[in-house]
C-alpha cells in the first residue's frame, strides 16, 4: 500500500474510533445511576404529526396564522386537518381561487408539509369541486408515511344535483341566521338535513378506501380523516364497509365540523372530533382553539391536544397577537 493509501486508512480508523457505537454515553461509574432506566424509544420507530381543525363558519382573523407559527415550534413531520379551510360561500371561481390563495399563503409558512382535507365549506357545490380538483387533485385519497396508513375521505360525496339542493337549503337558512344570529341555527331546515349532520360517503369512494386498506395489511396504524362524522347517518352503508375492512387492525378516526372537541369510543377505537383553529365557536365548553399532536412510537399512539393559549417559545412569548391566542 502506498503512502496515500496508508493515510486514508489511518483517517478511517481514527473516525471509527471517535464515533460512538451507542446512542447513550455517560460518565457515571458503578451500578447506582441518577436516572430511572435506559430503555429509550427507538428514533427510527417514532413519528410525530399534527392536526388543525375548522377555520371557517366565520373565521376569526389571525388564529390559523398563529397556529402555524406554534406548529413550527413543535416541529411535527407533517400537518393534516379535518376540513373547512376556506369560507367558500360563492360559486364565482375567481373568488374561490382567492380564498384558496389566502389559505395557501398561510399554510406555506409551515415548515412541515400540509395535507388538505375537504369540508363542506371547501366542497359546497360543483364549482368548488372543480376549483379543488384543479388546484389540489382528488377530493379523497390515501397515503403511507413511515409505515402508517392515512385515509383522507370526502364527506360531500353527493351527486351534483343533490349537492346543489343542499347548498340552496343552506343559503335559505343563512338568511335567517344573518337576521337573528347563530342562535337561530336550530330553527333552520339546514340544521336538520342528514347531509349537513353526517355527510355522505359514496360507493366508489368506499371501494377505493377498502382497496387501499387491503393493499397495506401490515402497517403499524391507520388514521382516518374526514370532515363530517359519516357514521352518524341513519342507515349509512359505505362508511360502515370501511369500518368492517378496518376491524382487525388498529386505527383512529379524526373529524371536525361541529367546532367543539369530543371523544367517542366506537368499535373499541377512538373517534375524535376536533375543535377549532380559528373557526366560529358555538356556546360549548369544549369549543376551543387548539392543535393536536400525535406521536407514534412503535405500535403505541399518543395524542396530545394543545390549546393555542398554552404554547410559548423560549422567550416566554406565545406566537400570535394576544387578542387572538390569549387565555380562553
Amino acid at each position: 500500500m502506498n503512502r496515500r493509501g496508508l493515510a486514508l486508512l489511518l483517517v478511517v480508523v481514527l473516525l471509527a474510533a471517535c464515533s460512538p457505537t451507542e446512542p447513550f454515553l455517560h460518565s457515571v461509574e458503578g451500578t447506582a445511576r441518577p436516572w430511572t432506566h435506559e430503555q429509550f424509544d427507538d428514533p427510527g420507530q417514532r413519528v410525530t404529526f399534527a392536526l388543525v381543525s375548522d377555520l371557517t363558519g366565520g373565521e376569526r382573523p389571525g388564529v390559523f396564522a398563529a397556529a402555524v407559527e406554534q406548529l413550527n415550534l413543535l416541529a411535527p413531520e407533517l400537518v393534516l386537518n379535518v376540513g373547512d379551510l376556506i369560507e367558500g360561500e360563492t360559486t364565482d371561481t375567481a373568488m374561490l381561487a382567492a380564498d384558496w390563495d389566502a389559505f395557501d399563503e398561510r399554510a406555506e409558512r409551515s415548515h412541515a408539509p400540509v395535507f388538505r382535507v375537504g369540508g363542506n365549506h371547501d366542497l359546497s357545490h360543483p364549482a368548488s369541486w372543480s376549483v379543488w380538483e384543479q388546484r389540489h387533485g382528488p377530493r379523497y385519497y390515501h397515503f403511507v408515511y413511515r409505515d402508517l396508513l392515512f385515509l383522507v375521505l370526502d364527506t360531500e360525496d353527493n351527486t351534483p344535483e343533490r349537492q346543489m339542493e343542499i347548498e340552496q337549503v343552506r343559503e335559505n337558512s343563512m338568511v335567517l341566521i344573518r337576521e337573528k344570529g347563530w342562535g337561530a341555527f336550530d330553527q333552520t331546515e339546514y340544521s336538520r338535513l342528514e347531509e349537513r349532520i353526517s355527510g355522505r360517503i359514496g360507493r366508489q369512494q368506499a371501494d377505493d378506501m377498502i382497496a387501499a386498506i387491503d393493499a397495506h395489511p401490515d402497517v403499524r396504524w391507520t388514521f382516518v380523516l374526514m370532515h363530517k362524522p359519516a357514521w352518524k347517518r341513519p342507515g349509512e352503508e359505505n362508511f360502515s364497509r370501511i369500518e368492517t375492512a378496518l376491524q382487525d387492525r388498529d386505527y383512529t378516526v379524526f373529524n371536525g365540523h361541529e367546532h367543539f372537541y369530543e371523544l367517542t369510543r366506537r368499535h373499541d377505537r377512538d373517534y375524535i372530533q376536533l375543535g377549532t383553529t380559528g373557526g366560529f365557536q358555538p356556546d360549548h365548553p369544549m369549543a376551543i382553539d387548539h392543535v393536536t399532536l400525535v406521536t407514534v412510537v412503535g405500535d403505541d399512539v399518543n395524542i396530545a391536544n394543545l390549546r393555542l393559549s398554552g404554547i410559548f417559545d423560549r422567550f416566554g412569548e406565545t406566537p400570535g397577537p394576544a387578542e387572538v391566542v390569549g387565555s380562553e
